[in-house]
């Protein structure tokens, strides 16, 4: 297997990116939107030379950017009152609308239509689907239907609601839909579309999940930006390359393996000190004193109440953990007793009358995944290496 040097750059930007953005999840919990930019514009300039190199299809180059820029304006879109200095708000960031959405319909029309070889009419309604969707969700947001009066405290209407959390499924639908097209036509992508199919899916998933609370922000970036950046292995691991040859995919495989030792540690933890739990709470926290609640990092596991005097409590069950993580609501994190005491003054009170309180063990996952870059760039997918090595 040849090596791909402008995605060996972009690996090194990559790593650096990856190690930084560890260091400040680990100390403030948070990673600014801002810090992901470089990757992208190297990830994103390498990527498209190396697929111009590999194929000289301007179009397909184009499509790749095309689908990049729909993430970014997404987020864009998706990040109302975002603080970020490079992100505008206010009266400006609304100016600042049309701007963005004539590029991101520019760049799919000169992808499908005008660098073609033919133009095909199958991909029509599909621009068309696109365009609409896009432009309306942009229309609501100039119009400041997701924006929530702080003053009423009421949440934004419910269609705007529903059209914020799933609009980006239907984008993502369209661009797979005609990277398909385009793989099964030989005069225009070919083979070379499941670059963008695999981009399509395996983001638009992500960014879903970050968008449902299911996944913490930062790490669905981190695994996006890894995709987009280094698409295929830039050199054969010494594993040899998977099947796939999808580099963020066994990026994700190693991870979830390696990240498996956390809740064995925590488990034996729990076990020797002689906590007792539910047997699925063992593996995923730990009780910490009521009243240094303030000083840990992690969500509350448990549910208090008191009535006449004495303190009930409870495990939060699995679904409505999942429940309150997509809904974004009733989950309380100890970051925000921490910065907001004031408005958790009855909670703070119950827990330090508690004596100790369950939370959630607090490694952020974008520590394995970035050894799971590392990993899957030197030995490979180790699932499939083992499993190969088993059978």
């Amino acid at each position: 297997m040849e090596t791909f040097w402008p995605l060996v750059l972009s690996a090194l930007v990559v790593l650096v990116t990856l190690l930084y953005t560890s260091w400040l999840d680990i100390r403030d919990r948070r990673v600014p939107f801002v810090h992901w930019l470089p990757m992208v514009v190297v990830g994103g300039a390498c990527t498209s030379w190396l697929l111009w190199q590999t194929t000289g299809n301007a179009s397909l180059v184009t499509g790749y950017l095309a689908l990049l820029v729909s993430f970014l304006y997404s987020d864009y879109l998706d990040n109302r009152g975002r603080t970020d200095s490079l992100y505008l708000t206010g009266y400006y960031r609304k100016q600042n609308i049309g701007i963005f959405l004539a590029v991101a319909l520019l760049l799919p029309a000169l992808s499908w239509f005008i660098l073609l070889p033919s133009i095909s009419l199958q991909l029509v309604p599909w621009y068309a689907m696109y365009a609409g969707i896009l432009s309306l969700v942009s229309y609501m947001e100039y119009r400041g239907r997701f924006d929530e009066n702080p003053k009423s405290r009421q949440k934004r209407d419910t269609v705007a609601d529903s059209v914020g959390r799933w609009y980006f499924v239907l984008i993502i639908l369209v661009f797979a839909i005609v990277s398909t097209t385009l793989f099964f036509s030989a005069s225009s992508w070919g083979t070379s579309a499941t670059v963008v199919l695999f981009l399509s899916i395996f983001c638009g998933i992500f960014y879903t999940f970050g968008r449902m609370h299911l996944f913490g922000g930062a790490d669905a970036w981190a695994m996006v930006f890894i995709a987009f950046a280094v698409p295929v292995f830039p050199f054969e691991p010494i594993l040899g390359t998977p099947p796939l040859g999808f580099l963020a995919f066994s990026v994700l495989v190693n991870a979830l393996i390696l990240n498996l030792a956390t809740p064995l540690c925590i488990f034996i933890v729990n076990v020797l000190r002689g906590n007792r739990a539910p047997l699925m709470y063992l593996f995923f926290g730990f009780p910490v004193k009521g009243d240094e609640i303030q000083k840990e990092w992690g969500f509350v596991m448990e549910d208090f109440s008191e009535k006449n005097g004495v303190i009930s409590r409870r495990f939060i069950g699995f679904w409505d953990a999942i429940r309150r993580m997509y809904a974004g609501a009733d989950r309380i994190y100890t970051k925000d007793l921490r910065e907001h005491p004031d408005e958790y003054q009855e909670e703070l009170s119950l827990y330090r009358r508690a004596g100790r309180v369950w939370i959630s063990y607090a490694v952020p996952f974008i520590i394995p995944i970035t050894a799971g870059f590392v990993t899957a760039l030197l030995f490979g997918d180790i699932l499939l290496a083992v499993m190969t090595t088993i059978f």
